[in-house]
């Protein structure tokens, strides 16, 4: 009977902070913590995105259109920019992806 190839795991450490965390988890090897092929997927249903304020000049013409949209759609202007942005990315990331579309697009 072959041996279990179990590898010690390493004990997570306590953090002060945070930051503390976030700077431990950004370089720590994550494999020697945790034993990925037992984890459980979970959902977080009522985790909100972080959001920060920005202030952004627009044309009056691009924000009156704009507005017309989200009327039309019966949504908040700040929410349909919100979409339009998402989606905007979206499509420059798969571009970045797949660079060989980028000179056809």
């Amino acid at each position: 009977m072959p041996k279990s190839r179990t590898k010690a795991r390493k004990a997570i450490p306590k953090f002060r902070s945070e930051e503390d965390e976030r700077d431990f988890w950004a370089t720590a090897d994550t494999t020697e913590y945790f034993d990925y092929p037992k984890a459980k997927r979970v959902s977080f249903p009522n985790l909100k995105p972080s959001t920060a304020t920005i202030s952004l000049r627009l044309p009056q013409g691009m924000l009156d259109e704009l507005k017309v949209l989200a009327n039309q759609r019966d949504v908040p202007y700040q929410s349909l920019l919100k979409v339009y942005l998402a989606e905007r990315l979206a499509e420059e990331r798969a571009t970045i992806t797949r660079p060989d579309q980028r000179a056809s697009a």
